[in-house]
């Protein structure tokens, strides 16, 4: 995360015999009896031969990125592509965990089932350039799991508003990035979320990792923007103190973050 070195690693067979012998024996009474009636019994028709039908594509809505989110985990690398194809220019790969060693979350737009019934998931990526969108099969990604919670941070007004299921649950002032280490906008969400339990920790006592990527490369652990508290330096929320990170105050992280999931999304605005 971008304001310090610091980093946190958590990490049958069914027997049909009897039926079969049974449809036989009365298969052979029909016929006797036929025969002795002069009737010759009726032939089955063909079975109809050709390709099945196609089945109409279809699309599915999964977040609306305001009162609902989906989101879930990958469970085996792969790549991500530009359209819901497996020949389409690829735009990515799915990682499995974040730069402190949590499993990724993805958080997930919609889903596509094609003509041959396999489904591709709309997914934004984390990572450099920020903003970046692309398909994947559903079968890279674990149980989809859903938020209400949202969050819009407004650099302009130095204010994070939370909201469920789009009702305002809190505003409360924060620090933003300098103009030399701003505060990437965009669409977000949380990848990662824990408690610090030393007061002495610059992030005390939550801290939230997001998809947001600092405008400084050469920052370790990759520049991941995060939210979290006030790094020592209350007096300086509301303002930008910060190398792009949200620093709230320590009241306000705290209440803020257990009640946040994974996968909420994170929306920052220039006013």
């Amino acid at each position: 995360m971008s304001d310090t070195v610091a980093r946190f690693r958590i990490r049958g067979l069914t027997r049909w015999s009897c039926v079969l012998a049974l449809a036989l024996t009365l298969a052979t009474v029909a016929l006797t009896a036929e025969a002795q009636a002069g009737e010759a019994p009726p032939v089955a028709s063909p079975p109809a031969t050709g390709p099945s039908p196609a089945v109409a594509p279809t699309t599915r809505q999964l977040s609306n990125e305001r009162t609902l989110t989906t989101w879930a985990h990958p469970v085996e690398p792969g790549p991500i592509y530009a359209h819901p194809e497996a020949h389409a220019r690829r735009v990515g790969r799915i990682h499995l965990a974040t730069e402190d060693g949590f499993p990724e979350v993805y958080l997930l737009l919609s889903v596509y089932t094609d003509a041959q019934g396999d489904e591709w998931v709309r997914l934004r990526i984390p990572g450099r350039p920020n903003g970046r969108i692309g398909w994947v099969s559903r079968e890279v990604l674990a149980a989809f799991h859903r938020t209400r919670w949202a969050i819009v941070v407004n650099l302009a007004e130095r204010r994070l508003t939370a909201y469920n299921d789009g009702h305002v649950r809190m505003t409360a002032p924060v620090g933003v990035g300098k103009p030399s280490t701003p505060t990437p906008t965009g669409r977000f969400w949380i990848r990662e979320r824990f408690t610090v339990t030393d007061r002495g920790n610059p992030y005390w006592p939550y801290a939230l990792g997001t998809s947001d990527y600092s405008t400084l490369t050469e920052w370790p652990g990759g520049g991941v923007i995060g939210i979290h508290g006030d790094f020592g330096e209350p007096q300086k929320i509301p303002g930008d103190p910060s190398h792009g990170c949200v620093r709230m105050r320590d009241a306000d992280i705290a209440w803020l973050g257990p009640r946040v999931t994974l996968g909420t999304p994170v929306d920052i605005v220039t006013g």
